[in-house]
């Protein structure tokens, strides 16, 4: 059974492209399910039955409780999705004829609103770099960028030279999965990074480590993504954001701002790189708090 989930996670890897991360997960869930057979003395994979995978499921949770560890339904539903993708693929490559973790179910998802920025906090932070620093010009790029796109962190450290058309208002990343996408960016956004282009980077550049990416370190190398981390925590509270500020309240800020100006949600969708929509629609429950709030502000029986 360990040799089979070694060929799964080649699959993933190389026929499905998962992110190591989500590699990472589904071996780390699927060694720890053939570790509880184990102890059953199952050691065939054809001998496994629905029963057997929710006694797992009801197992883990047990031992987390003991540990005063409460899972949250987000990481049973990943156990369980880890499960149904491993006998999926045993299916596919004729190991076994019926899926055990078809009738399989996860726990309805508490829906967590990702929280956001108000269009002048953004703008503060912005504002907030220091110009008296040297990396001024990079650090308001980056962060007019983050919102200006939507980009996730990794995203925005792998931006080649060659992916800006900054003449279109358009530039192109490679998100999960290694899929491209064009993104449009504003005008706001375009200025910093020309002005980063023309003032600063040639002179942080050295041909040799900087390969081609578009914004770099002191040692003319590719940022890493605790660098934004920082330059987004360093300015947020420079600019006296009383928040938790991340790299990824920029990406639901970008999203938010645009549903409640009246975007439509499969542009956005298609902007934030989302593969499906479902994974977007969590930004409508903003979108209908804030409408609810207008309402309650400018309706006469609000």
């Amino acid at each position: 059974m360990s040799i089979l989930i070694k060929d799964y996670l080649i699959y993933l890897e190389l026929e499905r492209r998962l992110s190591k991360n989500t590699i990472y997960s589904y071996k780390n869930d699927l060694e720890y399910f053939i570790n509880y057979l184990k102890n059953l003395n199952i050691n065939n994979i054809k001998e496994i039955q629905l029963h057997h995978l929710e006694n797992f499921i009801v197992n883990i949770t047990k031992i987390n409780r003991r540990n005063n560890i409460i899972l949250s339904s987000a990481t049973i539903r990943r156990y369980i999705s880890s499960l149904k993708g491993y006998f999926n693929y045993l299916i596919l490559k004729e190991k076994i004829k019926i899926n055990p973790a078809d009738m399989l179910t996860a726990p309805k998802s508490n829906i967590k609103i990702p929280s956001s920025l108000l269009v002048e906090e953004i703008e503060k932070i912005i504002s907030s770099v220091d110009i008296n620093k040297k990396y001024y010009y990079r650090d308001k790029a980056i962060l007019s960028l983050l919102y200006s796109s939507g980009l996730r962190v990794s995203e925005l450290i792998n931006i080649s030279l060659i992916n800006l058309f900054l003449e279109d208002n358009l530039i192109k990343v490679i998100g999960k999965g290694n899929k491209e996408r064009i993104i449009p960016i504003s005008d706001n956004a375009i200025i910093a990074i020309q002005e980063y282009l023309n003032i600063l980077r040639p002179a942080i550049s050295k041909n040799s480590l900087s390969s081609g990416y578009l914004f770099l370190n002191k040692s003319g190398k590719k940022l890493s993504r605790m660098s934004i981390w920082n330059i987004v925590n360093i300015n947020s509270m420079r600019a006296g954001i009383n928040k938790k500020v991340t790299p990824h309240i920029f990406r639901h800020s970008f999203a938010t701002h645009l549903l409640e100006g009246g975007a439509n949600l499969i542009a956005v969708q298609k902007m934030l790189g989302h593969s499906d929509i479902t994974t977007t629609q969590i930004y409508t429950h903003i979108d209908k708090t804030y409408l609810k709030e207008i309402h309650k502000q400018y309706h006469p029986h609000g």
